[in-house]
């Protein structure tokens, strides 16, 4: 890996631990796509979303595990926004599985935790798990390259096996 595409993978990295909105896209048993804006919680590249079984998105993931998520990276109050997107896998968890005990007890889902959603009586989590890939759109350079070429502001970043 070049050191700008290290500097690059940092950077992608930082910036979805960094947020805590996404919009997420998911397909119905009949093909019907539905995009819904979520909460999530980064632990390393895996999101943690909190939604209630009953929820389209939930339904969706039951029929199609397959998703595809958007997290916009606003650098500054005007202007083009950055994006990191992928295509991954999704799994619902009920609140009580371990590994979210585990998680939300050592403090590392405070952003889909601190609002009462451990409580709801329909409630659970989608475990979004993005493919190897990762598509950027600004990421890793400058906002006056990005302004002057975003035609050429695309990119991509491999995660480890």
């Amino acid at each position: 890996m070049t050191t700008r595409e290290n500097r690059t993978h940092e950077k992608t990295l930082k910036a979805i631990a960094k947020r805590s909105f996404c919009t997420l896209a998911t397909s119905s048993p009949a093909q019907r796509p539905h995009v819904a804006g979520v909460l999530y919680q980064a632990v390393g590249t895996t999101l943690y979303v909190s939604t209630e079984r009953g929820s389209r998105k939930a339904r969706n993931i039951a029929a199609n595990p397959h998703v595809a998520v958007c997290i916009p990276i606003r650098r500054l109050p005007v202007g083009t926004p950055s994006s990191v997107q992928f295509q991954g896998r999704a799994e619902i968890l009920p609140v009580d599985h371990p590994e979210l005990v585990r998680l939300a007890g050592a403090g590392r889902l405070k952003a889909v935790t601190s609002h009462g959603e451990l409580e709801l009586p329909d409630g659970c989590f989608l475990r979004i798990t993005p493919m190897r890939r990762l598509t950027t759109y600004g990421v890793g350079m400058s906002l006056v390259r990005l302004l002057r070429d975003p035609l050429n502001a695309a990119g991509t970043v491999e995660l480890a096996a």
